[in-house]
């Protein structure tokens, strides 16, 4: 009988996954799957969860949201842990897991998984980090990071919304240089996105990016006027706003640099990304992945 490492986070979403426990083992077994389960924490370095990996191992399934993931894979990189992952959307906003078509279902995913194939799809890389989903900076970033673990668990994604409002006296231009082959930008801004993936806070910002394109998808939102923003903001609720070069710069790209001197963060799948500067790239194909519907 093949191993599945099941690594779950238990404080993700509303703890949901906690009563789901045996329908994950009951499920994977049926498969002639053994699971031995990995309990997210803080007593626990993540490196733990794969001291036992051998060939015997089929494949990682992750419970948990984008930044679980997230951590899942800078672990499994730093290890060199070669196998497919299965993710279980079980935390806030599960942004990555959507965009891959994983349903909120725990039996219907895991199903999903087990019935697929292992695809290649692209991560990117963040100065010597790994991100699935976008790393960002600028104005809200780092909303993710502030939101009180228990906030979260207690209204879900509302939490974010509220510790966004509070951010709104911080609202300022800001200075930044970014360079690629395809473009270069230097001068205020509000916000950067940098996507492998296509939606924050479920929104579908960057609704042209794919995971197997080898290219990242870099929306920069330039500093402007409150009536422009606000026009901007619109075009965003219609999915109408990559095009519009007034507001935003958009572009395609495999490899970029960004240089800033002002004070702020920067933010991956939730998590506290490098200092500056950044080199982000595109690494093609770099996580096997399961369960991947094709949208």
């Amino acid at each position: 009988m093949k191993k599945v490492k099941f690594i779950y986070n238990p404080y993700s979403g509303e703890n949901s996954i906690i009563n789901d426990l045996d329908k994950v083992i009951f499920i994977n077994q049926k498969y002639g799957y053994e699971v031995v389960p990995f309990r997210i924490s803080l007593e626990q370095d993540l490196t733990q969860a794969f001291e036992d990996i051998k060939e015997n191992y089929g494949y990682i399934l992750v419970a948990g949201g984008d930044g679980t993931v997230d951590s899942v894979v800078n672990t499994m990189k730093a290890l060199k842990v070669d196998l497919p992952v299965g993710i279980l959307p079980t935390g806030t906003a599960n942004d990555f897991a959507k965009y891959v078509g994983m349903p909120a279902d725990i039996e219907e995913a895991c199903e999903q998984i087990l019935n697929s194939e292992p695809t290649l799809v692209d991560v990117g890389r963040i100065n010597d980090k790994y991100f699935i989903n976008v790393a960002s900076t600028g104005l809200f970033t780092d909303v993710s990071q502030k939101t009180d673990i228990n906030m979260k668990n207690a209204i879900g994604k509302m939490a974010y919304y509220i510790k966004g409002i509070e951010q709104l006296p911080n609202f300022r231009k800001l200075k930044i240089c970014v360079e690629s082959d395809e473009m270069v930008f230097k001068g205020d801004m509000y916000l950067m996105l940098v996507f492998n993936g296509q939606t924050a806070g479920n929104f579908k910002l960057a609704y042209k990016s794919s995971i197997m394109d080898g290219k990242l998808d870099v929306i920069i939102v330039k500093a402007a006027l409150v009536k422009d923003f606000i026009g901007l903001f619109i075009k965003m609720l219609k999915g109408e706003h990559l095009d519009d070069e007034n507001s935003l710069v958009y572009f395609k790209t495999n490899k970029l640099t960004v240089k800033c001197h002002e004070d702020i963060v920067t933010d991956i799948d939730g998590e506290r990304g490098p200092d500056f500067p950044l080199v982000i790239e595109c690494v093609k194909g770099g996580l096997s992945l399961l369960g991947l519907k094709d949208s």
